[in-house]
């Protein structure tokens, strides 16, 4: 059966430069996926003329966009028919399994909280995604969606994350740690200390405190944090990756002989760029709504917005609001 993914197709910095050739890309290399891209028709019509996209990529008609720079509230209020909004929409009527949008992430999130609510158990959706490390990846949660946190609320994000991870990696049992400054029980705030106290309480496999080293070093499969401790961290590696690869371009370009030896590193410097190439990451989960919202990142490009369809793809396959919905239970998050 397919699994019809509904796509914000005027979203980003990009737009439909970037979502149309996208879900070309997904819809030409699985089978069951089934495609709508959501904007103004005549636009989007035009982008897929002559591409041979009949039966596999769809539209639905939106006569608005969410700016990048608009507020929520904004969106929210005066957007309803915004390709943001109706993407959203067709989730809600169960027309489609999933929505994937590179816009406005304040306006995406608050536009699903309004649609599709949040799950029995959940006072707030968080941003979860995968990060890269050495060995594997690590899921993050939350990257941005809520500053400041209780404990009881990092504890439900904990559950969340246990459960996306369990879900999607097929791990049995996800170790989970909450980020901190320090490792040992004395150190955080009197809000990560109780937490802490929540987690060890629980049946979570809960680690202890993890480090900000421990995102890309560490070995828990899940990291626990508030959404601007979990924001910086995303932001700054992906900065620390871009300034790698500006370094290593500019060194093998000093003289004819780094030049030399750059030619003699190319298969190493390839499988370098493939493994740390943020775009492979990109699909962040809202997590904790009544469907699957998944955010790609607005300046990716057609590979790294493919990667969020993806993303949508794997969480509707296994199951993943269904699973949250059973993990929150009365039982699930008694501590």
């Amino acid at each position: 059966m397919a699994i019809t993914i509904a796509i914000d197709a005027m979203g980003g910095d990009f737009g439909p430069d970037v979502t149309v050739p996208a879900a070309l890309d997904v819809a030409s290399r699985v089978d069951d996926a089934r495609l709508v891209l959501v904007g103004p028709a005549p636009v989007l019509e035009q982008r897929l003329a002559g591409k041979g996209a009949a039966g596999r990529v769809e539209i639905e008609h939106a006569t608005e966009v969410v700016g990048m720079d608009e507020s929520a509230a904004q969106a929210l209020r005066s957007k309803k028919d915004s390709s943001m909004r109706v993407a959203i929409n067709q989730v809600k009527s169960g027309r489609a399994e999933a929505c994937v949008s590179a816009g406005n992430t304040g306006a995406l999130m608050a536009t699903a909280r309004f649609v599709l609510k949040t799950l029995p158990g959940i006072d707030r959706p968080a941003i979860a995604t995968a990060l890269p490390r050495a060995r594997g990846h690590v899921h993050v949660l939350d990257l941005g969606a809520n500053v400041d946190v209780p404990a009881e609320i990092l504890f439900q994000f904990g559950v969340m994350g246990s459960t996306l991870v369990r879900c999607v990696s097929g791990k049995d049992n996800p170790t989970v740690g909450l980020l901190n400054v320090g490792v040992e029980d004395i150190k955080g705030s009197e809000t990560i200390r109780r937490a802490s106290e929540l987690f060890r309480g629980s049946s979570l496999n809960y680690t202890g405190f993890v480090e900000g080293d421990d995102i890309f070093n560490g070995t828990v499969d899940v990291i626990v944090c508030d959404g601007f401790s979990g924001n910086v961290a995303l932001k700054t590696g992906e900065g620390l990756a871009q300034m790698i690869s500006r370094v290593l371009k500019e060194e093998y370009n000093r003289n004819v002989f780094t030049r030399l030896a750059g030619a003699f590193s190319i298969p190493v410097l390839k499988s370098l760029r493939r493994r740390m190439d943020h775009r492979r990451y990109n699909g962040a989960s809202l997590v904790g709504l009544k469907g699957t919202v998944v955010k790609s990142h607005g300046g990716t490009d057609a590979l790294g917005f493919a990667r969020a369809i993806d993303v949508a793809l794997a969480e509707v396959r296994n199951n993943v609001v269904e699973q949250l919905e059973l993990s929150l239970g009365p039982d699930a998050r008694e501590t």
